[in-house]
């Protein structure tokens, strides 16, 4: 089971400059993902449909189309003229999916969205906030959630976690998570801002999952797209099987 977890900034490069979801679609495609979180994923934009031309609304099943047949969209952020949040795209269908409201703050409007494959593998995607206390609050959303999940349940929770000071980190440490690309390299993956990475924003974790490999997504030209760089994971069950 191949894992890539990615914040594609609703589309656009670092400042808004340019609109890349076609070169973004191509090098999720080419990683070969079976699962593919995203965060900052637009579903309707009305100001950019009217001004942009080359605009694509819904940009999970644009993304997805044709690949991964499987998707679902956690509405997160909602304004007057659209909204955006997280997607997990799938290779395998879902026995369920729901979308979790972890926001504390009117103005930074955030969410975990879980889903289960019919075989059985949890999988959440996760977008936390800015502020270190937000992100303490929705650090113990995440718990009551994790709660509702049987221990002996595979589980991969992927997203951006804006945990600079490692805080989230070790919460989820303590719950018994482990980190994909702590666990294969001995650090954790910094991968903020993409051109020069100095903070390690994004991160994989697992558990009830046997990890073949984690990284970084190689390729210098995943610079140029988002202001985050994807991580991916690959992992098999506890049995040495696929879990796909």
């Amino acid at each position: 089971m191949r894992i890539l977890s990615y914040n594609i900034h609703k589309g656009f490069t670092v400042g808004n400059r340019a609109l890349v979801l076609q070169e973004i679609r191509k090098a999720i495609r080419a990683t070969k993902a079976d699962i593919v979180c995203l965060q900052e994923v637009v579903g309707s934009n009305h100001r950019h449909a009217a001004r942009m031309e080359q605009w694509i609304e819904a940009q999970f099943e644009f993304l997805a189309d044709q690949v991964w047949d499987y998707k679902t969209y956690g509405k997160n952020a909602v304004y007057d003229h659209g909204h955006h949040g997280n997607a997990i795209l799938s290779k395998v269908p879902f026995a369920h999916y729901a979308n979790h409201d972890i926001s504390i703050l009117p103005f930074s409007q955030r969410g975990v969205l879980h889903a289960v494959t019919e075989d059985g593998v949890h999988v959440l995607c996760a977008h936390f906030g800015l502020l270190s206390w937000e992100r303490r609050y929705q650090a113990s959303r995440l718990r009551q959630l994790l709660e509702t999940i049987p221990l002996q349940a595979p589980l991969v929770l992927a997203g951006d976690f804006n945990d600079w000071n490692r805080q989230v980190h070790h919460e989820l440490h303590r719950l018994g998570l482990r980190e994909a690309v702590q666990e294969a390299t001995g650090a954790l993956q910094k991968t903020f801002p993409a051109r020069f990475p100095m903070l390690h924003m994004d991160r994989i974790y697992y558990r009830n999952l046997s990890l073949v490999e984690a990284g970084c997504a190689e390729g210098l030209h995943w610079r140029g797209l988002s202001d985050h760089s994807p991580l991916r994971a690959e992992f098999h069950t506890l049995d040495g099987r696929s879990a796909l």
